[in-house]
């Protein structure tokens, strides 16, 4: 008895001094709702609203069926210093009306906590969509398969596959990626108005990054391939990071002698110079060199990939611009496409690629491995075949199949990395 006299003592003392948080269930709705108790107010529940688990009749009856209320008084103190103290109020709690309606709030809760994180989720999704974008995927591929193909000319034999030839080529491979994003988004950063036009699904043109963004991104991935570079301590490698960042910056930087993309032959070279013959001699020199401690000696698959590919990126160089002719024509790049117009462009492509494909065939003729020489000849001929077929249906004037014809190219480009291994 002297317990339960402290409790009521206490119990009229908060509700005094603090406001009270009270919990009242409603049948009718099956809810809970959250109502402030001011100090020295009390909520009163009808006599007889529970006994045995049944409904009494009479007046304290009528007065359940309207409105059962059942309260758990929270103090403000003791809610924000006490939380297990809550917890076990509202565990101590059996009715099942009281759970069946908290259940309600549980739910509810997490229905927004769910909707809150659908939304974190679509958010983060589009960031890495525009993130990928804004990487060019076709170049980073093309930048996988020709490192990985050049790394494997140098090797002899399985005993060459080591951790040592691995982490070497891991080192070229990371930089020379990191180089390739700076390149690419540097370029998107003064072509944002172009590309408004060109291509406006690129983050930049579509609003999607800002450009301290793309600054912000563009610095770090130039930091973390020199950085990559300095760490290797190859010198081929080095070389051939500082000479993209050259030729990267030249062809896109807005400055005197500089903007190289404005002129068709600068423009092209760039291209040509980093795809064709950077890629091919200085990562072959990297493994050969630096990682495999060996003498250089160009083999035949080099001088084969070196020249098979200036033909290929020029062709990817100049039909770049196809697609991209009415912003070149706006903002004054004088591409071979606005000069000469996108037909003979789109020709002069199809005869350097047909011809190119025609010398591979001999080349890949003349090899003494008889499995080598029906890999080599029957892919490069093909490859020519399929060019041929898909370049019968081609539509100058249509800017759809324009730029899928564009990213055809770039899978033969790909292809062709393929078939450089097998070139002895």
């Amino acid at each position: 008895m002297r317990l339960d006299h402290a409790r009521h003592a206490i119990n009229q003392q908060e509700t005094h001094l603090n406001p009270t948080l009270v919990v009242v269930y409603f049948p009718t709705d099956d809810r809970c709702h959250l109502l402030l108790r001011p100090p020295g107010f009390s909520f009163r529940s009808p006599a007889g609203d529970h006994e045995d688990g049944g409904h009494r009749g009479g007046a304290g009856g009528a007065a359940v069926n309207s409105a059962t209320t059942d309260r758990h008084r929270f103090s403000a103190t003791s809610q924000a210093t006490s939380p297990r103290r809550i917890r076990r109020r509202q565990c101590a709690d059996d009715r099942p009306d009281f759970q069946v309606g908290c259940s309600e709030v549980a739910r509810d809760q997490h229905h927004l906590d769910a909707n809150r994180f659908e939304k974190i989720r679509g958010e983060v999704s589009k960031k890495l969509l525009a993130f990928q974008q804004f990487c060019r995927p076709h170049t980073i591929y093309g930048t996988i398969i020709g490192i990985t193909s050049v790394s494997l000319l140098p090797m002899k034999g399985l005993d060459d596959f080591t951790i040592t030839v691995l982490r070497g080529y891991l080192e070229a491979l990371a930089a020379a990626l990191c180089m390739n994003i700076y390149v690419v988004g540097l370029n998107q950063i003064f072509d944002i108005q172009i590309d408004k036009v060109n291509k406006p699904g690129l983050p930049l043109a579509a609003g999607e990054f800002s450009i301290t963004t793309a600054v912000f991104l563009v610095l770090i991935f130039l930091i973390m391939s020199f950085s990559i570079g300095i760490h290797s301590g190859s010198a081929p490698l080095m070389c051939a990071l500082i000479v993209s960042f050259i030729l990267g910056s030249a062809y896109s930087i807005e400055a005197p002698f500089l903007r190289w993309k404005r002129h068709a032959f600068l423009a092209a070279s760039c291209i040509l110079f980093v795809r064709a013959i950077l890629v091919q001699l200085a990562f072959f020199a990297h493994m050969q060199h630096h990682v495999l401690m060996r003498p250089l000696a160009p083999t035949k698959s080099l001088v084969f990939a070196t020249f098979f590919m200036c033909c290929f990126s020029a062709v990817i160089a100049l039909f770049k611009d196809i697609p991209d002719i009415d912003g070149d024509r706006d903002f004054g790049i004088q591409s071979l496409s606005v000069k000469l117009g996108p037909h003979r462009v789109y020709q002069l492509c199809i005869s350097i690629l047909l011809t190119a494909y025609g010398a591979a065939t001999l080349v890949g003729a003349s090899s003494t491995n008889l499995f080598q020489k029906i890999i080599t000849v029957s892919g490069h001929g093909l490859l020519a075949f399929t060019l041929w077929q898909r370049a019968r249906h081609f539509e100058v004037e249509n800017q759809a199949r324009v730029t899928s014809f564009y990213m055809f190219i770039w899978k033969l480009f790909y292809a062709e990395y393929f078939l450089i291994p097998f070139v002895q």
